[in-house]
């Protein structure tokens, strides 16, 4: 469970983010690791986060599912370079599926054309071409005209529940201040990094 502290701190430098004119604040850098060893990286939108952790929502067929799936461990980034002389957050921590009544209540809020396109993405499979994908959103469009899009039994949410976190935080010279809490059981533990 993060802190009330460490909330504080994040929402905080997001506020600054978004106050700054940063056309997609909310974007973090995901990273997975495969059963191979292999890492993964791209960029999510964080849509909440709070005592309990960061959330993102995707598809459960995808790519980053997979591996999360193998893999429960990730890291996400943070990058503001636009505020004060530039601001990193990194979590890591490991991410469970979000419930279904939090998945379908934030498919419920997204807007019709992003749903349809939830459902005929068949996210991360190759494409023989661009035709394709434009018939499968034509036909969701078409099956779902007259109804409320339900959410796909394949598309939800992750809750990542970080264990560390580090605030970044540039300077001249490089001469930056770095800020590590560390979840120790039922605490967290804070100290600085040189940088």
């Amino acid at each position: 469970m993060l802190t009330p502290d460490i909330l504080h701190t994040f929402r905080g430098l997001l506020d600054e983010a978004k106050a700054s004119g940063d056309r997609e604040p909310s974007a973090m850098n995901l990273s997975t690791c495969d059963k191979d060893g292999r890492v993964h990286s791209r960029i999510v939108l964080l849509k909440a986060i709070d005592e309990r952790g960061l959330r993102f929502f995707t598809n459960y067929e995808s790519a980053k599912a997979a591996q999360i799936a193998e893999h429960a461990q990730v890291a996400l980034c943070f990058h503001w370079k636009q505020i004060r002389e530039g601001i990193q957050v990194r979590f890591e921590g490991r991410a469970t599926k979000a419930s279904e009544a939090e998945s379908d209540a934030y498919f419920a809020s997204r807007p019709r054309g992003s749903q349809i396109g939830a459902w005929a993405s068949l996210q991360s499979q190759e494409l023989p071409d661009r035709e394709t994908f434009d018939a499968r959103v034509d036909h969701y469009e078409k099956e779902f005209a007259d109804r409320d899009v339900p959410r796909p039994p394949h598309w939800g949410g992750y809750v990542v529940e970080p264990d560390r976190v580090e605030f970044w935080y540039g300077a001249t010279f490089r001469l930056h201040e770095r800020v590590v809490h560390t979840e120790a059981g039922t605490h967290w533990t804070s100290h600085l990094l040189y940088p």
